[in-house]
């Protein structure tokens, strides 16, 4: 219920401009942009058209009159050296007048909440409140309006003190300004308007039916370029994945392939291993052989040279020309020779005396 009052407060505290869109974004202009065509005239010639700029430019000075008076409401200093003083008592009233109206919306607002929060029994007493306040509510606002429309007249009357107002336009709120924009924007608009002629009207609607045209055959042309861009991309997605799962099953025979290279690396250590364990076995095996071989062929060495020996010293005891019946022969070492290995030391001597068998 205290909403809808809320749309209906003084100008100068009126809802955010902010939210009309006044004006397009600034953009870059293309190099080859086809220039709309210029009006033939300048000036306007036409009395009708010099009335409703006249009108406009009005409207426009209204505007920035009024929307100063929040900042000489809150700024007193702002109203000092205006001659006479018609215009700050107009202006304290109007503050009178506004406190009062937003006194009065806070409060519907509260009973509003109120009546959501309230009890049955106390419904039809808040809610009568509220009607007596809503009932108060349109007179306050048609007493502000009369107010604003009181001191803008006192303001036109007195160009001096409006000259004064309007040099706190730095004081202006940003949503005000923004609207003052705005009109100076359609005022430009208008103005153009007016200086173009039928003939050039229809060329300017003929142009923007070009331009419209061109801008459809560009968009179709995007959204061709859009389509095949999107196909690309799947294309190109399609195509990574594959490669993808082409690398991970590389990735994955690799790893396969240097376990299996690990494995068999190892393999091939430990048999070597054992291999060398067990040629060291048997070269060990051998050489022990080989050293009871040489123990054995060094105590047969051994006891043929005692032999010889023996044989030699019993040769040598038998007397000079003495003979020995049944004496065949005896192998003896030469003199110095005492390799049984080494040839023709060992020779069979023959018995000192003859065979006689």
């Amino acid at each position: 219920m205290a909403l809808d009052a809320l749309a209906v407060i003084p100008l100068h505290q009126g809802p955010s401009f902010s939210k009309m869109p006044l004006r397009t974004e600034a953009w870059q202009k293309p190099g080859n942009l086809v220039k709309p065509p210029v009006p033939s005239k300048s000036k306007l010639t036409t009395i009708e058209a010099k009335r409703i700029m006249s009108v406009l430019d009005e409207a426009i000075y209204k505007v920035e009159l009024v929307t100063l008076l929040s900042y000489a409401i809150t700024h007193p200093e702002a109203l000092e050296g205006m001659p006479g003083e018609g215009v700050a008592v107009a202006v304290r009233e109007h503050e009178d007048l506004c406190q009062v109206l937003l006194g009065t919306i806070s409060d519907l607002q509260e009973k509003d909440l109120q009546l959501q929060a309230e009890e049955e029994a106390w419904f039809q007493d808040c809610l009568a409140a509220a009607a007596q306040l809503k009932a108060n509510l349109q007179p306050q606002m048609q007493k502000v309006r009369d107010s604003s429309r009181d001191i803008l007249r006192l303001l036109l009357t007195d160009p001096s003190a409006a000259r004064l107002l309007r040099l706190q336009a730095l004081g202006r709120s940003p949503e005000a300004q923004r609207f003052i924009e705005g009109l100076e924007e359609l005022r430009g608009f208008l103005f153009e308007r007016l200086l173009t002629s039928p003939m050039e009207a229809r060329d300017r609607a003929q142009f923007i039916q070009d331009i419209t045209r061109r801008h459809q055959r560009n968009q179709e042309v995007i959204g061709a370029l859009e389509t095949e861009l999107t196909a690309r991309m799947k294309n190109r997605d399609s195509e990574v994945e594959k490669e993808n799962f082409v690398i991970q099953e590389l990735k994955n025979h690799l790893h396969q392939v240097l376990k299996f290279s690990e494995s068999s690396l190892l393999r091939t250590k430990q048999e070597a291993e054992k291999q060398q364990k067990a040629d060291s076995r048997a070269s060990q095996a051998r050489l022990a052989k080989l050293q009871q071989e040489i123990l054995t062929l060094r105590s047969q060495y051994h006891n043929l040279v005692m032999e010889n020996r023996e044989a030699e010293q019993a040769l040598r005891k038998v007397p000079a020309g003495g003979g020995h019946r049944g004496c065949r022969g005896t192998s003896f070492l030469l003199p110095g020779a005492t390799d049984p290995g080494h040839h023709g030391s060992c020779h069979s001597a023959p018995c000192p005396q003859g065979s006689t068998r």
